[in-house]
């Protein structure tokens, strides 16, 4: 049976996500009727339903609410992306994610990719920027390295793995890779595991990898853990204990 400190830890990093193609508001507000009564770190939605989420009464007071730009594909010039990022706050997003233009950081181009890092800081402002470096998609752990490098660099709060939208997601390697970049840098910079974290058992590999990494606690100021079936498994296990 799993700890129940730590299962408690656990839902308190928990990003819950709802990014499906296909809603509606039918089927978001569906959505919110079944999500489970937890205290996570925030609810990441896209953009359309952030009005939605703001007016469910269910809504922990203390959780954010994010939402994705740039997503999935990486392919929108900073500008819009800069833009996109305007109006979701003023919708009420407090968290960005922001997907990294990785493809262009594959083709060489790290100027381009320093550029839009530094103009989606600017966007962002005070608010909490998160950048997806698409690490499923990055052929080597130098190619992993150098992303997590540059999104540290361009001053994001938290490197994430993944959008969920392509083959290969989260990986224990391409954590420990990102992990061990964040614990020598010369700031804080959180992480977030996204893209496939499907079991208790996962989640709570990547909060160890974490800690045995960086030699912190986690908590969510450190570490974020995207969920959708798996914010319902916690909630389970927490009432079974």
């Amino acid at each position: 049976m799993t700890n129940l400190l730590r299962l408690q830890q656990l839902a308190k990093l928990l990003d819950i996500t709802r990014l499906q193609d296909d809603d509606t508001e039918q089927s978001f507000g569906q959505w919110l009727g079944s999500v489970p009564a937890l205290t996570p770190a925030a609810y990441c939605v896209y953009p359309q339903f952030l009005a939605s989420l703001q007016q469910w009464p269910q809504r922990a007071r203390q959780a954010n609410i994010a939402t994705v730009v740039n997503f999935p594909g990486a392919e929108l010039a900073a500008d819009i992306a800069c833009e996109q990022i305007q109006q979701a706050k003023m919708a009420g997003a407090t968290e960005i994610d922001c997907v990294l233009p990785y493809k262009a950081l594959l083709r060489g181009e790290q100027g381009l990719v320093k550029s839009f890092l530094y103009d989606i800081r600017q966007a962002c402002a005070n608010s909490c920027l998160k950048v997806i470096i698409e690490s499923g998609e990055l052929v080597t752990a130098q190619q992993i390295t150098k992303a997590t490098e540059l999104v540290i660099e361009g001053g994001a709060d938290f490197v994430k793995t993944s959008t969920g939208k392509v083959a290969t997601g989260v990986t224990i390697e391409a954590a420990r890779i990102i992990l061990t970049v964040i614990a020598a840098a010369n700031r804080q910079v959180g992480f977030k595991a996204s893209g496939g974290v499907r079991n208790i058992a996962q989640a709570l590999e990547l909060m160890q990898l974490y800690e045995d990494i960086t030699g912190r606690i986690a908590t969510n100021a450190g570490i974020r853990i995207g969920a959708s079936a798996l914010a319902n498994d916690v909630a389970q296990q927490l009432l079974s204990q």
